[in-house]
């Protein structure tokens, strides 16, 4: 079983949505029984909450539904998951700090890595954004989720 944590700063924008968005992707393949999906944010503050209620909202225009309630990262994540999925450089600097070994770094992994057919350096943060910030997190993120799902066919299982 692969497991995946994504993560952003406060687990109620783009990492809850990239949560959703791959655990989709692998129903569709038919494969969930092969991963464990799972998000949390780099600050506590927004602990216990649902996603930000306008990201649910444009989620909910695309097709998903985002159950997630926040948590923060937790040291142990680094043992339970194989990826950790950062959206942003200041996420991958957080990251890396709360890591003790290089196999713990090595787990760390930048979103958009994986992107196929946009070009961006991050998953910008929309929650000071209006509605294009939003949209704009969506379809990076159903890009890179797309990407990350096929560079795991090819690495874990083989596939192509």
């Amino acid at each position: 079983m692969i497991s995946l944590l994504f993560v952003c700063l406060g687990n109620i924008c783009r990492s809850p949505m990239a949560q959703t968005v791959f655990e989709k992707i692998i129903e569709n393949q038919g494969v969930e029984d092969q991963f464990r999906v799972d998000s949390a944010g780099l600050i506590n503050y927004h602990e216990g909450e649902k996603a930000d209620s306008r990201m649910r909202s444009h989620a909910r225009a695309r097709g998903y539904e985002i159950t997630h309630l926040s948590r923060p990262v937790q040291k142990k994540d680094f043992e339970k998951f194989d990826y950790i999925v950062g959206m942003d450089d200041q996420n991958i600097r957080a990251l890396n700090h709360m890591t003790s070994s290089g196999e713990e770094q090595a787990k760390i992994i930048k979103m958009t890595d994986f992107l196929q057919k946009f070009q961006a350096v991050s998953v910008p943060d929309p929650y000071y954004e209006g509605d294009a910030g939003f949209v704009k997190v969506i379809d990076l993120l159903e890009d890179a989720c797309e990407g990350l799902f096929r560079h795991l066919q090819i690495k874990d299982f083989g596939n192509k």
